[in-house]
């Protein structure tokens, strides 16, 4: 297999938006013959990065890379950084405001559900610079 690369913008505060990168993802990952299990983990994983970007950081950028063993999902925005990573990593703790949290997101499980379903979890962050989250799921 060829290594696939995709790219995809993740718009600001677009919930309807939100989530197509991470659909089309799961979507070519099933076509190629990827294990369901493991098309899972990736697509939860992605889609908590997506919706993180939408409500957090003004939105950014997604870019894919998918080969044979594994795939590398790099999610970057230009948002406001994350103060501090270990709160942020507790479940439950979320600096989404009420109307967020009204719309059903904002629950503080996004960075702890990355954790859970990447194999391996980078996250690169900088108050008032950004922050790059890299999710790789490997498929053996």
């Amino acid at each position: 297999m060829s290594t696939v690369r995709l790219s995809y913008p993740i718009p600001s505060n677009d919930f309807i938006a939100a989530g197509e990168a991470s659909s089309n993802v799961k979507k070519i990952l099933s076509q190629i013959g990827i294990p369901a299990e493991k098309i899972k983990k990736a697509a939860i994983a992605m889609y908590e990065a997506e919706i993180n970007a939408v409500i957090h950081a003004g939105g950014g950028v997604a870019d894919v890379e998918i080969t044979a063993g594994r795939v590398v999902i790099n999610i970057a925005d230009n948002g406001p950084g994350i103060p501090d990573l270990e709160l942020a990593m507790t479940e439950g703790w979320s600096t989404a405001p009420d109307n967020i949290r009204e719309m059903g997101f904002g629950a503080g499980m996004g960075l702890p559900n990355m954790k859970k379903y990447a194999d391996r979890l980078q996250i690169k962050t900088q108050v008032g610079v950004g922050t790059t989250v890299t999710i790789t799921v490997n498929f053996a």
